[in-house]
């Protein structure tokens, strides 16, 4: 069976299910490893720091010497920096590290952090005497949980830097879904607690693909393997209203533009260039649109970068990183609800009546 792969994929324009098992080729059989999220691609450092005093935090993704990039942006209100940098006809080809954090724009500051933890750690192009580490970031906004003032400043980005280590990913309220929510179609008084997850997947060929998301949406977090909401909005008996259902009703639209905003970070070990590493980027935003009902909204930031080591020695084949970009990602979406804590007024999946 494939590492972390659903065995079912949801229909869920209408809440259907449309049963697809993947099945391996000659040479692509799955292997089961320890790890199962994003470090399981070797390079790779993730660390996090949570300001629990609000709460909200960032998250950091160290890419070693450099690492090939790409950036796909869905929704229509990110918040990001050094994104266009990452075009297929610009000139910079890799980055030294990726910022996701919370605190709407102000928590674009967590990049600078980064940049002078990698600069001290001489990490970064070579210009004149000095080191330029290369750091795309985006943020999500969560300042509607606990006090707005307190938000990810350069000092949690350094933080989470230095903290930065290739184990198992940790999930859940953590880093910069520590206050992340979602299922807001009612309003925050109804919503529920998103997160961090993650996942991977690993072939007989050595080929590996993994996704690590921050999970904020506006919409609800239905299982690809069953239809079923895991998170989402409430009804006011607590059980969960439906998005879907909600949709169909006529409901105004809800929120403001930025809002809400789900982030996610694929790598592959493929050899992959620029232009390809952007085509991934945006082949697992399908993920997104499996397992977030409404997605890609006017209120939604919905951005997701793509890392790639080239460390695989073949040829990269595009439809299966691509398509595997796709599974894990909507998995670790899941995975982040799953994992979540609640906190006053907001559950989490483990807390919800059923």
């Amino acid at each position: 069976m494939l590492r972390g792969l659903f065995a079912g994929a949801a229909c869920l324009g209408l809440g259907l299910i449309a049963s697809v098992r993947p099945a391996a080729t000659s040479g692509q059989s799955p292997t089961v490893a320890d790890n199962n999220t994003l470090t399981a691609v070797a390079g790779l450092k993730v660390g996090h720091v949570t300001l629990s005093e609000r709460p909200t935090g960032c998250t950091v993704i160290l890419a070693g010497d450099g690492m090939v990039a790409g950036v796909d942006v869905r929704g229509a209100a990110p918040g990001t920096r050094d994104t266009e940098l990452l075009a297929p006809e610009n000139v910079v080809e890799k980055v030294h590290a990726i910022v996701l954090a919370g605190g709407s724009a102000f928590g674009l500051d967590a990049a600078s952090g980064v940049m002078r933890w990698l600069e001290e750690h001489q990490v970064g192009f070579q210009f004149g005497g000095a080191r330029v580490p290369i750091v795309p970031a985006a943020i999500l906004f969560d300042l509607g949980v606990g006090n707005p003032s307190i938000r990810p400043t350069a000092d949690c980005g350094y933080r989470a830097a230095a903290a930065a280590t290739s184990a198992r990913v940790a999930e859940g309220s953590i880093g910069a879904g520590a206050g992340a929510t979602v299922g807001k179609l009612r309003g925050m008084a109804h919503a529920m607690k998103g997160g961090v997850g993650s996942a991977s997947v690993e072939l007989n060929s050595g080929l590996i693909v993994a996704a690590l998301v921050v999970v904020n949406s506006v919409g609800d977090v239905v299982d690809p393997a069953t239809g079923q909401i895991v998170a989402g909005a409430r009804a006011d008996d607590g059980t969960f209203a439906d998005a879907r259902r909600l949709l169909r009703a006529g409901l105004r639209e809800p929120g403001k533009p930025g809002e809400q905003t789900t982030l996610a970070v694929v790598a592959t070990n493929a050899p992959l260039t620029k232009t390809q590493a952007t085509k991934i980027a945006q082949m697992a935003h399908d993920g997104f649109a499996r397992a977030i009902y409404p997605v890609h909204t006017q209120v939604d930031g919905d951005t997701v970068f793509a890392l790639a080591t080239g460390t695989h020695p073949t040829p990269p084949n595009m439809l299966l990183i691509g398509a595997l970009a796709a599974d894990v990602t909507a998995q670790a979406i899941v995975s982040a609800v799953n994992a979540a804590s609640g906190l006053p007024n907001l559950p989490a999946a483990r807390d919800q009546k059923r």
